[in-house]
């Protein structure tokens, strides 16, 4: 039987607009938090703002972790020429559950000349945990941008729990102008797998999964990622081209730092 802690799904909603300025005969565009509400445990810290006009908000949450039971929804509105990257303050700790799971949906629409970054803090499945997570984007058109970032790790692997959790299910659907462009569906389920063996995390702690939409140069972009990638001795990671010019990227590691100074750095590269 799965129980709620908080009676209710826990929500979090953003709408991010764009404020035209004129400057020096250049115009600019300064984004704002229009709407913002949350229910417990969530909370939202003031935001940062960035000197290329850009915000930045952190996600705080005053529980211990998920738990049985537990609902969330987060939803995010980015409207043209706004600018907005999402992290969360802490790891995301998924408890341990008797029977019943938790679960989470992540709705995001970016608009024209708009662009997202997504990047929370690691996920660490706590031992007996079940977690199903789902995510939709939904892109305007070739000029609104979106990075993801999502670091997903073995477990509490100092404790003797790698993968030690019942199950892990993330559903990742991303749209262009109505169109399906990405589809990523990754279950994790250690009764059926092998999963420190060959083909699955093989050796590795940390898996690093990532979507960057098309970059103004994609071709040097791809090569300037592959030629980062490999010169990472203690990351395992490769990239892929879409065949709508997006890139889908994996990696595996042994430390959560350092799968997130990679993809920091990637990130930094298709923008």
């Amino acid at each position: 039987m799965e129980i709620n802690q908080f009676q209710k799904p826990s929500r979090l909603y953003l709408r991010a607009q764009a404020e035209r300025q004129e400057e020096g005969g250049r115009t600019l565009y300064r984004t704002l938090l229009r709407d913002v509400s949350f229910t417990a445990p969530f909370k939202v810290m003031q935001p940062f703002p960035g000197k290329d006009g850009s915000l930045q908000v952190m996600l705080l949450a005053a529980s211990a972790g998920i738990m049985e039971g537990d609902r969330q929804e987060f939803e995010f509105q980015v409207e043209p020429h706004a600018r907005l990257e999402f992290i969360s303050q802490s790891y995301d700790k998924i408890h341990q559950m008797k029977e019943g799971r938790a679960r989470r949906f992540t709705r995001v629409r970016v608009g024209e000349q708009a662009g997202f970054r997504f990047h929370p803090q690691p996920t660490i499945p706590f031992a007996g945990s079940a977690y199903e997570s789902r995510m939709e984007v939904s892109l305007a058109d070739s000029t609104s941008r979106f990075q993801m970032s999502e670091i997903f790790t073995c477990g509490r692997y100092a404790r003797g729990e790698a993968f030690a959790y019942r199950y892990y299910h993330s559903l990742v659907e991303i749209c262009r102008g109505g169109k399906l462009i990405y589809r990523d569906n990754m279950r994790f389920d250690p009764k059926l797998f092998d999963m420190a063996g060959m083909g699955m995390y093989e050796s590795y702690t940390h898996l690093l999964t990532m979507f960057i939409t098309c970059p103004e140069d994609p071709e040097g972009f791809l090569e300037q990622a592959r030629e980062f990638l490999s010169g990472q001795p203690d990351i395992r990671g490769g990239i892929t081209r879409l065949a709508s010019d997006d890139f889908a990227i994996r990696a595996l590691g042994r430390r959560a730092q350092r799968l997130e100074e990679c993809s920091g750095r990637l990130m930094d590269l298709a923008s």
